[in-house]
């Protein structure tokens, strides 16, 4: 049986890379399923999500792996799969869903009621049903037929695999934010953070027809690639008033649509930068997204955070600007992206060269496991990249 090493929670700020067991095809609760493949992972990314957990302001367990953004070869089958073959290239959506339940069958597999007793909600590499991550030379996909997209051509798939490994996460939910705000052509938009959650999100803008897309961030460096790939951007840390800034580049104080790519580990905009705000992103987008305008917001808002500055924060509770938003009539949908909505649509517009932008605004840097170590610390330090993992060397065979 082949060895696996997988990326490893140890406690805030340390993890390690470790042997680990092969997958088997048990749940988490050591059912069997017969549903199930494993994958030779060929790449898996490290995510601002992970960076909640790296961090210790996410509830997750010791000795865990990490890891939900994943690509691989289906190697093994389970009894019960039909449809996905051995040898086949797919992407893993990090929602894991069972594609039986009412909300799956609705196609909201980001609250599927069945792969996680606790809450709607189950996805690999977080304390969410108990799924292992995907930070891993080899990794176990449950319902496999429902979940998996396969690409249709492997070669062409492989010359492709530095974009099309953000299928898994960080696109399909730049794009759900930007869906749920209404972004279409001609729409301007204003997108909180700037990392690689919010560089999607500006990506799928372009995609999608915006015209200004206006990215704000407190990082210089994030801001300066984010400009140089066309964009345009704010300094969340200015002493100018956010609608201010848009103002200046836009000629109006308001935008039609808004994203938060950020989430509880926002810092304050003006005399605030440098202050943790955890409402900081959404208070910001009432104030400038127009009156009818509507809001998404992929960024994570959870409770359970230890690091909190107070009682209310700690379990989830903000303050928010609900009374001067409230008569602009607002739309605001939060919540994880149901990647399959989208997945494939958006790997066909990367493969037929619709999306030749992508890297250029992502930055995308390909790693070793044995690096993981040393990218989630610069990551951490707010390196302006997106880091894959490349547990087998198979992206440096691809070029």
């Amino acid at each position: 049986m082949a060895a696996n090493r997988a990326v490893v929670y140890q406690g805030p700020r340390k993890v390690e890379v470790q042997s680990r067991d092969y997958p088997k095809m048990v749940d988490p609760r050591g059912r069997k399923l017969a549903h199930a493949v494993i994958l030779k992972v060929v790449a898996t990314n490290i995510c601002g999500s992970d960076l909640h957990i790296y961090r210790g302001r996410f509830p997750f367990p010791k000795g865990d792996q990490l890891g939900h953004e994943i690509t691989g070869e289906v190697i093994e089958l389970g009894s019960d799969v039909e449809y996905i073959k051995k040898g086949d290239l797919v992407s893993v959506p990090f929602n894991v869903a069972c594609g039986r339940c009412r909300n799956c069958r609705e196609r909201h597999t980001d609250v599927c009621l069945n792969t996680n007793p606790a809450v709607a909600c189950g996805a690999y590499g977080f304390n969410l049903g108990g799924w292992q991550g995907g930070q891993a030379e080899y990794h176990l996909v449950p319902y496999a037929d429902f979940q998996l997209l396969k690409f249709p051509d492997r070669d062409r798939a492989m010359a492709k695999m530095k974009e099309l490994a953000f299928l898994s996460d960080i696109l399909p939910t730049g794009y759900h934010g930007c869906m749920e705000a209404g972004v279409t052509t001609g729409s301007t938009v204003y997108i909180g953070g700037a990392g690689p959650v919010g560089r999607a999100a500006a990506a799928s803008a372009r995609l999608l027809g915006a015209s200004c897309i206006i990215v704000g961030d407190p990082n210089a460096a994030r801001r300066e690639l984010v400009k140089k790939a066309g964009y345009e951007v704010v300094d969340t840390t200015k002493a100018t008033p956010l609608p201010d800034q848009i103002e200046a580049i836009l000629g109006e104080r308001e935008v039609d649509c808004g994203v938060d790519c950020v989430g509880f580990e926002a810092h304050g905009y003006g005399k605030m930068a440098g202050e943790e705000d955890s409402e900081a992103v959404l208070n910001a987008l009432f104030a400038v997204v127009r009156a009818g305008g509507a809001m998404g917001v992929p960024g994570i808002y959870a409770e359970g955070d230890p690091h909190a500055k107070t009682e209310d924060e700690k379990r989830g509770r903000l303050r928010l600007d609900l009374g001067k938003a409230w008569i602009k009539s607002p739309s605001l949908t939060a919540g994880q992206a149901p990647v399959m909505r989208y997945n494939r649509q958006l790997m066909q517009a990367i493969l037929w060269g619709r999306m030749e932008y992508l890297s250029e605004v992502l930055n995308p840097a390909v790693i070793r496991l044995e690096q993981a170590v040393e990218a989630y610390q610069l990551f951490d330090r707010g390196e302006p990249k997106k880091y894959i993992i490349d547990p087998h060397g198979s992206l440096g065979k691809a070029g």
